[in-house]
């Protein structure tokens, strides 16, 4: 009997992607090439990078090496705030396809939003509907727009961001933020899904894995603790960004199509919100403080 396929999830402009998809955030780019091509081998077909990360071309070398058509491939990067601007976006893209070997981006996504610099802010995302507009790029987001950000860049946008990529993990759910995208129509897309990133906060608690609820799910399942949080994502809708660079945890995080949590197992893990971010303040992310050069391709 095989496997049940990982489901798809339809953007506002009808363009599909896989629900879950394969991250490699803090990867070095020394080990990207290899976890992106385990990915590949076990079955993902979507991948999710950025400019920042400064591991895109080894992405890319992973997704030519895979042999794989590129029709049957999701790539996703994201566009840092050092080249916000209209023509620095547009460039920037440039940068980006060249790195990851491809001619068209599926999802291209501005990074964090920068209030400090709004007005670059939006010219960059006019940037992202000018490459939607001209076809090379499927699909349009953000990433860690908060409702204002949101509600300000619809003011005066013209294309409805296709998803919000933010923290989301069993400790941190951001409901208030979920039901506006959802209201939107603009999809949930989790990164740090199982709460793993911890590095930018000291005394933010334990980590999810080791939570009591989420163990004695994933013991009544037979699964990981991993594995039941990303059904849990799986199930309520969003997308994930799972990560890691070892083979065996990159095949487990993959597994999770072969069981359901039940109603109350879900309500359970909702429970769990502590309101606490363990990543950075979004109104913090300034030029001052996080701008770098992003290298050209």
């Amino acid at each position: 009997m095989s496997t049940p396929a990982i489901p798809t999830l339809t953007l506002n402009n009808g363009v599909t992607l896989p629900a879950l998809g394969f991250g490699v955030f803090q990867s070095a780019p020394e080990e990207t090439e290899a976890a992106v091509s385990a990915a590949l081998e076990v079955g993902y077909r979507h991948i999710d990078t950025a400019a920042a990360y400064g591991n895109e071309r080894e992405v890319g070398r992973a997704i030519a090496a895979s042999g794989l058509p590129r029709s049957e491939l999701f790539i996703e990067t994201k566009v840092w705030i050092s080249d916000y601007g209209r023509e620095e976006t547009l460039h920037a893209f440039d940068k980006s396809a060249t790195k990851l070997g491809v001619d068209q981006i599926d999802l291209l996504i501005l990074h964090q939003p920068l209030p400090s610099a709004w007005i670059a802010t939006l010219a960059a995302y006019e940037a992202l509907e000018q490459l939607l507009a001209d076809g090379r790029v499927r699909a349009i987001g953000v990433s860690n727009f908060m409702p204002a950000h949101i509600t300000e860049l619809l003011e005066v946008a013209s294309v409805v961001p296709a998803v919000n990529q933010i923290e989301m993990h069993p400790y941190f759910q951001q409901r208030g933020l979920l039901e506006l995208d959802d209201s939107l129509g603009i999809l949930n897309q989790a990164w740090s899904p199982i709460g793993g990133i911890t590095f930018y906060r000291d005394g933010v608690g334990g980590s999810v894995l080791d939570d009591p609820t989420i163990l004695s799910i994933a013991d009544a399942h037979g699964v990981s603790p991993a594995q039941a949080m990303l059904r849990w994502h799986l199930q309520e809708g969003r997308s994930a960004i799972p990560k890691s660079v070892t083979p065996s945890r990159i095949a487990e995080n993959f597994a999770v199509t072969g069981f359901d949590l039940s109603a109350s197992e879900l309500a359970q893990i909702d429970a769990l919100d502590t309101g606490v971010r363990r990543g950075p303040e979004p109104d913090a992310i300034t030029l001052e403080t996080f701008g770098r050069p992003i290298p050209e391709a």
